[in-house]
Order: structure tokens, then C-alpha cells, then sequence
């Protein structure tokens, strides 16, 4: 645990906002060539920095997290193409940073425009490594372990109905069969309201 999170979770936190950052890098780097303004440029180099230093240490999580979570063959697939994409993706920005800072702004036009269509061929590999870390989230349920899903799939089951127009935080929703069950337990956050 680091912390207070486990690998799992620790990656979960690290990786939204080294995609922003090196999407929001690029965004001024763009800028900066648009408008010729020097303070742009600055912008997108320490923007940059941040986002590849934030983007490793969410690579690293990522790789401990995958030795730990609980996986079928179906998340192990994801999985690896979300580590390949994420490995592609930040040693493609770590290239273009250090490209920024070994050249210091002297590049010529043409290097100019290798390095923006290869950030924006960056930005294409966060989104889609995104995807797939989304694809395993979502829809395989990767880092959730057993016992949570088989808890919260007889929850499911048992149903949280709602009326038409009902707020979902009316204190007089059924929940299916923890209706009538008192040993049913919410979650922590859960709103109070009656079974």
C-alpha cells in the first residue's frame, strides 16, 4: 500500500491526470505555433514534464497492479494491450520531451512539424490506451475482486426498483428482496432511507 492505496486503486488515481496534462501540453504546443508566443511554448514544455513524470508513475502502478488484481483471459488480453499502449504512449512523449529540451527551441521547421504530428499521434495512443483501461473497468470489472462481484451481482438481482419520476434519492424506493431483508447492507455513502 502507498498512501493508503493498494496497486489497483494508486493506478486508478495516477492515471487521469497525466493524460490531461500531456493532452493540455500539446494543446499549448499548438498554441504556442499558432499565436508565435514564447509563454506558450514554456507552458507546453512544463506541461509536458508534468504529464510524462505523472504518465510513468501510473505505468508503474499499472504493471504492480496487474501482478495483483484477480483476472480471467478476457481482462488479461486487455490488460496487455493496455500496458503495451500505455509503455508506446509515454516512451513517445519522453521522446518529445526530451527532443523540447535537447533542442531548446532551436528546432527548424521541418522538426517542427515531425514533433506536432507526433504529439498528436500522442494524443491519439492516451485516448485509446484509455479506452481499453475503460474497457476493462467497465465491462470485465478488472480490480473489483470476486467476492465484491458476486455481493454485488445478488444485490443487483434482488433489484432497486424506482417509480417513473421517482428521485433516486426518495427516501420510499423498494430494493427488491433487501426490502424485506434487515440484514441488508448499503454501502458507506449510501443516502439513508427506509427498506
Amino acid at each position: 500500500m502507498i498512501l493508503g492505496y493498494d496497486w489497483p486503486r494508486l493506478h486508478a488515481a495516477l492515471n487521469d491526470l497525466p493524460a490531461a496534462l500531456l493532452t493540455v501540453g500539446v494543446l499549448f504546443d499548438l498554441a504556442a505555433w499558432a499565436f508565435k508566443r514564447e509563454s506558450l511554448r514554456w507552458a507546453a514544455i512544463w506541461t509536458l514534464w508534468a504529464g510524462v513524470l505523472g504518465g510513468w508513475l501510473a505505468v508503474i502502478a499499472g504493471e504492480q497492479a496487474s501482478d495483483v488484481i484477480e483476472h480471467g483471459d478476457a481482462i488479461h488480453e486487455l490488460m496487455e494491450k493496455h500496458e503495451t499502449l500505455g509503455l508506446i504512449t509515454m516512451s513517445l512523449f519522453t521522446a518529445l520531451l526530451v527532443w523540447r529540451l535537447w533542442r531548446r527551441f532551436r528546432t527548424t521547421a521541418a522538426e517542427e512539424w515531425v514533433l506536432r504530428v507526433l504529439a498528436v499521434a500522442g494524443l491519439v495512443l492516451v485516448t485509446w490506451t484509455g479506452v481499453v483501461g475503460g474497457q476493462m473497468v467497465f465491462e470485465h470489472a478488472a480490480g473489483v475482486p470476486m467476492r465484491t462481484m458476486e455481493r454485488e451481482m445478488l444485490d443487483r438481482r434482488a433489484g432497486h426498483n424506482h417509480e417513473a419520476g421517482e428521485d433516486a434519492d426518495s427516501m420510499e424506493h423498494e430494493h427488491g428482496s433487501a426490502a424485506r431483508d434487515t440484514s441488508h447492507v448499503h454501502a458507506p455513502g449510501t443516502p439513508p432511507h427506509t427498506h
